[in-house]
């Protein structure tokens, strides 16, 4: 019991002459040791505790830390002391934009062509009959496009008579002259110009084409003469290859 007191009085006394204030040193006044004591030691709690509300130094931006990558500046290009380098560039470019507009050129070409018309179609667009065969004042029929085509070898007469025919007494005007280029041959497509009927030859009140169907006469010049056709019968392009062949298309 008298240990235990005698530890607790010796450790009481060892706490307040940890915190009372030291003598002051030879020389210095007792007034500064008064207004300026000994603070006491600090604890890590508080060491803690101070550091944790101390503002931490600002980091620094972005621009401030300077670039890592040097690529620009490795492979950066010095045109005087290197030249030649210079002209490769422009030749890989030059070379690779040729490469660039052959391909492009292929494949316009490619294009316009897959648009333009197949062999057989360029067969269909002509066709040249021999008409040595055909006598005066008869008429043939052929095929061209899929469409009939009247060619008729006109006699004398039937030429004299169409070529004094007066243009008034027309529907559609044109002369005789104007829709042959030989006198003794005429050349029409068979198509009646009033729904598309195929006129029949020979026939009607000028013993040239008449339509049955609505009624259009048609004269040996293949002009509409009567009944409701608003046109004369069609002339298609031809042209002679020789004395007695016709190409048409």
């Amino acid at each position: 019991m008298n240990a235990f007191k005698l530890a607790s009085r010796l450790s009481s006394r060892a706490a307040v002459a940890q915190f009372a204030p030291r003598p002051a040193a030879i020389g210095v006044g007792i007034s500064n040791a008064t207004r300026c004591p000994a603070l006491p030691a600090l604890s890590q709690q508080q060491q803690a505790f101070i550091s944790s509300t101390t503002p931490a130094s600002k980091s620094p931006e972005l621009y401030e830390l300077g670039s890592v990558d040097h690529g620009f500046t490795d492979d950066r290009i010095d045109h005087v002391a290197e030249p030649e380098r210079r002209a490769f560039t422009y030749l890989l470019l030059s070379g690779v934009r040729f490469a660039y507009a052959s391909t492009a050129r292929v494949l316009v070409v490619k294009f316009v062509s897959s648009m333009s018309a197949s062999a057989d179609v360029l067969a269909l667009a002509s066709a040249e009959f021999d008409v040595g065969g055909v006598a005066q004042g008869k008429t043939i029929t052929v095929k061209w496009r899929g469409k009939p085509v009247f060619i008729r070898h006109r006699t004398p007469a039937e030429i004299s008579a169409e070529a004094g025919v007066a243009l008034s007494s027309l529907r559609d005007e044109e002369t005789d002259d104007d829709r042959t280029l030989k006198p003794e041959w005429l050349v029409v497509l068979g198509i009646c110009t009033h729904l598309g009927c195929v006129p029949i030859s020979g026939a009607g009140d000028y013993n040239g084409w008449f339509c049955p169907c609505h009624g259009s006469h048609y004269d040996i010049s293949g002009r509409i003469r009567k009944g409701p056709a608003p046109l004369n019968l069609e002339i298609p392009p031809y042209k002679f290859t020789g004395d007695t062949k016709i190409l048409i298309g």
